[in-house]
């Protein structure tokens, strides 16, 4: 399946598409647009839009995209919710709200300064969080 957000891809705009690839659809297609071509490009690509300005899978109800991927699909993996806990801290400007946040804000513009390229950008930043959500495995079995 094609999927399609904002160009210029930032926090959301990278856990999203890690989310979709890993829990959702293993084929998927990523797409980046500006913002003002996402219904254009969904009409004429058949996709899914997500992380854009009134699409169901995006900011909505005080949640992030990720968030909304999260409740749509129905994942309840426990060390999933945990990643999304600070992906949301980290996409909406809640940092103080979870300890990992700032490092994964931090580390979502240091990847986007060296890889402007959002598919390249993607390809190296999908490492971060599989070990991110390899971490928060770990801490989910530290508190069963």
């Amino acid at each position: 399946m094609k999927w399609v957000t904002r160009s210029h891809v930032h926090v959301d705009r990278v856990a999203c598409p890690w989310l979709i690839s890993r829990f959702v659809d293993s084929d998927a297609e990523f797409i980046f647009v500006p913002a003002s071509l996402i219904a254009e490009t969904v009409a004429r690509e058949d996709a899914i839009p997500f992380d854009a300005p009134g699409v169901e899978l995006g900011h909505r109800d005080g949640k992030c995209s990720f968030d909304s991927i999260v409740e749509k699909y129905g994942l309840k993996d426990k060390a999933l919710l945990r990643l999304a806990q600070i992906v949301h801290a980290a996409d909406t400007d809640q940092l103080d709200s979870d300890p990992i946040a700032t490092g994964l804000e931090a580390i979502a513009v240091g990847y986007s300064l060296r890889f402007p390229d959002d598919l390249e950008n993607l390809d190296h930043q999908f490492d971060v969080y599989d070990s991110l959500y390899s971490w928060c495995r770990l801490q989910v079995a530290k508190n069963v």
